[in-house]
């Protein structure tokens, strides 16, 4: 038995992409799911994955609706793939929660569905928190199974060696690359200090698929929620002397081009991970 279900009447794919994004780890700022929310926008099931088999529901506690004192639905945690089209380009979007279990069993089927469905490559999306200031461009970091995969401006990095807690998506990743699929993974880099959703950085991730896939890709409502978290963030740099001298100091950083090392990413990913997942609540440097 696999963990996952086709729907029936399968559309007719021409060597789609595979675009995941899993929500938790690494997903910084939602920034990737909500990237990939966007992109799947109108899209249609072709295949969803067995929740009760995957999920811990007390880590993932369903939310319950509750209308004038009466329980009336459940919103359960879900792994759903759904297939669109952008121009002439089948995609698939793979996304929801991070599974809680059977990763090695998951992956196995991950890759059967990315054969059974003639997928010609393997897009993650992804974001970690950094020491970036709000003010900047988004940093993009790239990840590829072999050399040349990545395109546009996005590099492959940092260099040396990394040892970091590992996410589903990358099991994923891995276990594609080694069926044959070609893979790449595209990361922002978000203002540590910043809580909530960062738009900003789903614009920035959705600008890297399009240099990737050589389309045009619709962000939605994003940019208006870039600006409104824009006017939030320069507000709260305003009013604080701390906070501003803190921001002009990642901002001589970024221009001096004196990127974070990979010490200094493994120092804000162990932080990332001991606030459970969750950036700063205050909008300021914690």
């Amino acid at each position: 038995m696999t963990l996952y279900k086709l729907r029936r009447g399968l559309p007719e794919l021409v060597e789609p992409a595979v675009v995941v994004a899993l929500d938790g780890w690494v997903d910084a700022g939602s920034a990737a799911t909500n990237a990939a929310a966007t992109l799947a926008t109108g899209g249609r099931i072709v295949a969803s994955f067995d929740a009760d088999e995957i999920f811990d529901y007390r880590a993932r506690r369903p939310t319950l609706q509750i209308v004038h004192g009466r329980p009336r639905s459940l919103d359960w945690p879900e792994l759903t793939m759904r297939a669109t089209k952008i121009g002439e380009r089948d995609l698939l979007v793979l996304t929801g929660a991070e599974p809680d279990y059977r990763w090695h069993e998951l992956a196995n089927d991950v890759v059967a569905l990315a054969q059974h469905l003639g997928v010609a490559q393997w897009i993650s999306l992804g974001a970690i928190p950094a020491a970036v200031p709000h003010t900047r461009p988004v940093p993009i970091l790239g990840t590829e199974s072999r050399s040349g995969l990545l395109k546009g401006s996005v590099l492959p990095g940092p260099e040396g060696v990394l040892k970091v807690p590992a996410a589903a998506i990358s099991v994923f990743d891995i276990s594609v690359t080694k069926a044959g699929i070609p893979a790449v993974g595209y990361f922002a880099q978000i203002p540590h200090y910043v809580s909530g959703p960062y738009p900003q950085a789903s614009i920035e991730l959705l600008r890297a698929l399009e240099q990737h896939l050589g389309v045009e890709l619709d962000v939605g409502r994003l940019p208006e929620e870039a600006r409104l978290m824009r006017i939030r963030l320069d507000a709260a740099a305003a009013r604080e002397e701390g906070t501003k001298s803190y921001v002009e100091r990642l901002e001589t950083l970024v221009d001096e081009a004196r990127l974070p090392s990979g010490d200094d990413l493994i120092s804000e990913i162990e932080r990332f991970l001991r606030e459970g997942g969750q950036q700063g609540s205050s909008g300021r440097p914690n």
